[in-house]
């Protein structure tokens, strides 16, 4: 029988093994972005607001990452104005074109850029008067230059909302957002409506702009963004502020840091203070708990495993997802070429890739490192498994070092008489 202390050194060494197996398991779990560890220590608590409705969404992909009464039909106020203005931008020929102000717009209420009845205006100017200093009268010359009156308008930005940006709980019945029982939005409709307008160039020009000088037939001034974020939140960008007794605060926000930018959306909050304080924490929630990953480039092909007239997939565009931050995501493309990506806030449809049926292509396709991580798994598993097992034969050599001193020393040891 083995002496008691070898009995003991060969349960110490035993014990060491399974120390190191244990802590193998859980850096494997850190590495790949365990829901348990590193991915729980990213996400940041969800903002409480103030507002009735409000909604954070990734620019560039559409992912919600909060959302409040989201599909509530409230009144929107001045934040229709993006609306119209990105329908102005869309629709006019050229943007020098003179608009001349008429009776009912000059005598529009509410917030004013103070237009002459007779006075013209270049197109241009008339849309910055309306989005950075939120003209009620700039909107109504808009919109009866474009359809003679507002109400034909109203028509055009139902449609518009709808066909465009997929706002399906929206209704409009003038330009400006004054007052109506009828003209209601939701938060989840707006901030579609937002992120299809920010595509555009020139809108996204005129929402970041703070002052602009303006000089017109009865008012020469200079134009203030009211957006209080602009200059003061790093990164913001846009887009439009609102609001009404009826409606209560209205903001539609959006900032961008490295390469995401984030749409915010609030809805009926009680006071002004309140609704920029909702906002910073609703983009703070987003910027410090999220991350956007680029998954795969344009042209960039995924293969299915090794099978015999099995299809392979390849991005017509470049497919982005927004993850939890130092998160690990698990990829997955569908037969359909779906791209769904797997993380611990759930599962999300990030794209779609095109099928290439077998022998489409008979050349052999180069796999990129996101494909060899879908193949073969997480390369930093590979190395953790690597380093277990060179731990793992130590130990086993230890252990046979210490079974040759044993049978040494049972070898010269005396007799017992």
């Amino acid at each position: 029988m083995m002496p008691p202390h070898y009995l003991r050194c060969l349960s110490v060494v035993l014990l060491l093994i399974c120390c190191q197996l244990w802590s193998v398991h859980w850096t494997a779990a850190a590495a790949e972005g365990d829901p348990l560890t590193a991915a729980d220590e990213g996400l940041q608590a969800e903002p409480k607001l103030q507002a009735e409705a409000a909604i954070l969404m990734d620019a560039r992909t559409g992912t919600v990452l909060y959302a409040h009464n989201a599909d509530k039909p409230l009144y929107p106020a001045s934040i229709t104005k993006i609306v119209t203005g990105i329908i102005a931008l869309e629709t006019a020929a050229d943007l020098n074109s003179l608009v001349t102000v008429s009776k009912e717009a000059r005598h529009e209420d509410g917030t004013r850029v103070f237009l002459a009845e007779g006075e013209q205006q270049t197109l241009e100017n008339l849309v910055y008067g309306m989005l950075v200093n939120s003209g009620n009268d700039a909107a109504t010359a808009i919109a009866e230059f474009i359809d003679g009156t507002k109400e034909k308008f109203a028509e055009r930005m139902n449609t518009f909302v709808r066909d465009k940006a997929g706002a399906a709980q929206t209704n409009f019945v003038n330009p400006s957002g004054l007052p109506d029982p009828l003209q209601v939005t939701t938060a989840l409709d707006m901030a579609h409506i937002a992120q299809y307008a920010m595509k555009n160039e020139t809108f996204r020009t005129i929402v970041g702009t703070t002052k602009r000088p303006w000089k017109g037939a009865e008012w020469t001034s200079e134009l203030i963004n009211h957006n209080k974020l602009l200059g003061t939140y790093e990164g913001a960008t846009g887009i439009k502020n609102g609001f009404t007794n009826a409606s209560g605060f209205t903001l539609v926000a959006s900032a961008m840091r490295d390469e995401m930018e984030l749409i915010g959306v609030i809805l009926k909050a009680p006071t002004n203070n309140g609704i920029y304080a909702d906002m910073r924490k609703l983009l703070d929630y987003g910027f410090a708990g999220f991350e956007l990953k680029k998954l795969f480039d344009a042209g960039e092909s995924y293969p299915q495993p090794a099978e015999k007239g099995a299809p392979t997939f390849v991005a017509s565009e470049e497919i982005w997802a927004v993850t939890p931050r130092g998160e690990q995501p698990d990829i997955r493309v569908e037969p359909s070429g779906s791209v769904q990506v797997q993380t611990s806030k759930g599962m999300i449809a990030a794209g779609k890739m095109t099928v290439i049926e077998p022998g489409v292509n008979d050349e052999p396709l180069q796999m990129s490192g996101k494909q060899v991580y879908e193949e073969t798994g997480n390369p930093m598993n590979l190395w953790l498994i690597f380093v277990f097992m060179a731990w793992l034969v130590m130990n086993a050599f230890l252990v046979f070092i210490a079974y040759l001193r044993y049978r040494k020393k049972r070898k010269y040891r005396s007799p017992e008489w």
